[in-house]
């Protein structure tokens, strides 16, 4: 019996541009048929080796999104005409945006997500401490009578 070990291919795809004030970096990694996506602020524009010390050092704390699934179609062509009709079609439906952006933004409400919760916590510890304050302030009222 023959132990064939399965390799995944990775390919990764990193975009600079700038978007008002910043430039930022999207980083698109694609295993299997899965798309993720990681986004990344520079300050002023980078310069190559700027990004590639980026890559090889802070790799591994990339933030991606959460994996989107890819679909593969095969090659076909299309009347040019039906093709406007279609991506016409696509865009009223899904809106404006990449995969790369629908990624970002479902990462974004993600975090969002997760900072009204940190927040909701934080807000009902700091009530639960006041009003244990305000308790221990009646019981020293009533110690001194």
């Amino acid at each position: 019996m023959n132990n064939i070990a399965k390799t995944t291919d990775t390919f990764i795809n990193l975009q600079v541009f700038f978007e008002e004030p910043f430039f930022i970096a999207i980083c698109e990694k694609q295993e299997e048929n899965k798309l993720m996506v990681s986004k990344i602020v520079f300050g002023t524009e980078p310069k190559d080796f700027e990004v590639q010390e980026m890559i090889l050092n802070r790799w591994y704390q990339l933030k991606f999104s959460p994996s989107l699934e890819e679909e593969i179609k095969p090659i076909t062509r299309i009347n040019p005409k039906r093709l406007q009709r279609n991506v016409k079609k696509q865009l009223s439906e899904l809106g404006i945006g990449t995969k790369s952006q629908q990624a970002l933004k479902l990462l974004h409400e993600q975090n969002k997500i997760d900072r009204k919760s940190r927040s909701r916590e934080r807000k009902e510890e700091i009530k639960e401490r006041q009003f244990e304050l305000k308790q221990q302030k009646k019981k020293e009222k009533h110690r001194g009578r």
